[in-house]
């Protein structure tokens, strides 16, 4: 059932939320063991208690929230008061905090059950969940295949019919890769849409965001409209309520301008996974919609994003600092590589990709003068061998950093704009696909009304994933 049916069969007492968390106990009993997406859960019995309180709460009468009764495990980057939150480092070993990230706190108050924590990469870098706090999250579809990341554990619990919803964070593909992976709708939404109160630098310029993952484009509105929602604890947050996700997603795109984006002009691609995006342009045909292949310009895209991650993770230092003075020698090689290209820019380099973003931005303004949507693959390459660290070339081409495989969707994020994932095919060896869809800035929902047409007119085979 999707999440917003099990919703209404809570609601209307044709279901009790011990029922649902019973039978979302046993599926996580089952395929978890395998799967290792859910590697910090609370004990059964305290789940079976919560989720009979919530059946109390109705009965009394209490008014209750919109995903009252619905079990939820959180990314293991968020804090959840009282529930370890490792971040997939060893450093963070014994750190149960003591208050929720605001948008748990927003999901709890929305009647949501916290049963536990996600897997994720170490402190969420790169798109491949392993860490050696928890081991490596595998994916449903070919157990010795990636289940991307960093929500991979979120993204592969929905697949396998572990939790109804998940939440995410999305940087540079966090969210829309796992998606694409595993065969399951997530949107990163414009920043501030889902206002944090876990920044240092709020005024700085700043690329992640939390967002919703679902097995459908509904269900992750649902979501959406508890995590939305201005908070002045974040100086970017958006004006405007998370109801707005809750109206309906049906719309006529008679005439809408979209540009098929394909490789972009500077993305190296493995041929398949362009070859099903592109065929799967023949569902917004059937939405009556206009393509052309007229992508924006996004060239120096990846330049900005490497140099605005890297001075990011400089800030990283002194947290870790003051956890170990040797944090160095336990962190990942990829980490230190970040942290130290972070130190090394010069006063020059960090200003000139501000700059050099700002005429990103512009560019993205002009391109929606005569485009509503640019639509491009989710990943480059499909869910790789999971021996790998990462993806080191495709086709034949040598990828010089960890991240630069996943270009696809970090010159999307540097844009601004809001990008969903959704699925649109399956590989010849089965293995999922997904196209992004990028929307004007701050037209969240109408990219979930484009990818709801978008779901209900593609046709393909759809595989069962493990335990399905």
């Amino acid at each position: 059932m999707s999440a917003v049916a099990l919703a209404n069969e809570i609601r209307n007492r044709s279901l009790s939320a011990r029922e649902v968390m019973q039978v979302f106990l046993n599926q996580i009993d089952r395929l978890n063991p395998e799967l290792n997406a859910i590697p910090t859960l609370i004990p059964r019995e305290k789940a079976l208690e919560i989720a009979a309180l919530a059946d109390e709460r109705l009965a009394n009468g209490e008014r209750i929230g919109p995903l009252h009764g619905l079990p939820i495990a959180i990314k293991d980057l968020a804090d959840v008061a009282g529930i370890h939150t490792s971040r997939g480092s060893p450093l963070f070993n014994d750190y149960i905090p003591a208050r929720d990230s605001l948008f748990v706190e927003r999901i709890r108050r929305a009647g949501a059950l916290i049963i536990g924590k996600t897997n994720v990469p170490e402190f969420g870098a790169g798109s491949h969940t392993f860490n050696t706090v928890f081991g490596v999250t595998r994916n449903p579809y070919n157990l010795q295949k990636s289940a991307g990341g960093s929500s991979g554990g979120a993204a592969v619990a929905l697949a396998a019919g572990m939790l109804p919803l998940a939440d995410g964070s999305d940087m540079g593909g966090s969210l829309r890769n796992p998606a694409a992976f595993n065969n399951i709708f997530a949107i990163r939404p414009s920043m501030g849409r889902v206002p944090s109160n876990a920044i240092d630098t709020g005024w700085m310029t700043r690329h992640g965001t939390e967002g919703p993952m679902a097995r459908n484009v509904r269900d992750a509105c649902l979501l959406m409209s508890v995590m939305a929602g201005h908070d002045p604890v974040d100086p970017l947050s958006i004006r405007e309520s998370g109801e707005q996700f809750l109206a309906p997603l049906e719309k006529n795109f008679r005439g809408t301008r979209i540009a098929w984006g394909g490789d972009m002009g500077c993305l190296v691609m493995e041929p398949e996974i362009l070859n099903i995006c592109e065929k799967s342009l023949g569902a917004f045909r059937m939405l009556d919609c206009e393509i052309d292949a007229s992508p924006p310009d996004l060239t120096d895209a990846m330049e900005v994003f490497q140099v605005q991650r890297a001075m990011g993770n400089t800030r990283r230092i002194s947290s870790l600092e003051a956890l170990d003075r040797n944090w160095r020698s336990r962190v990942k090689d990829t980490i230190l590589w970040n942290i130290d290209k972070g130190l090394n820019l010069t006063p020059e380099e960090i200003v000139q990709s501000d700059v050099t973003r700002s005429e990103i931005y512009q560019r993205m303004l002009d391109f929606f003068e005569q485009h509503d949507f640019l639509v491009l693959p989710s990943t480059q390459v499909p869910p790789f061998d999971i021996e790998l660290d990462w993806v080191h070339e495709i086709n034949g081409q040598q990828m010089e950093t960890y991240i630069d495989w996943m270009a696809a969707c970090c010159i999307i994020t540097v844009t601004g704009c809001p990008a969903a994932s959704v699925p649109c095919g399956f590989t010849t060896d089965g293995l999922p696909v997904g196209l992004q869809i990028v929307g004007k800035p701050w037209h969240d929902f109408e990219v979930m009304q484009l990818a709801h047409g978008f779901e209900q007119s593609i046709e393909f085979d759809r595989p069962l994933p493990y335990g399905r």
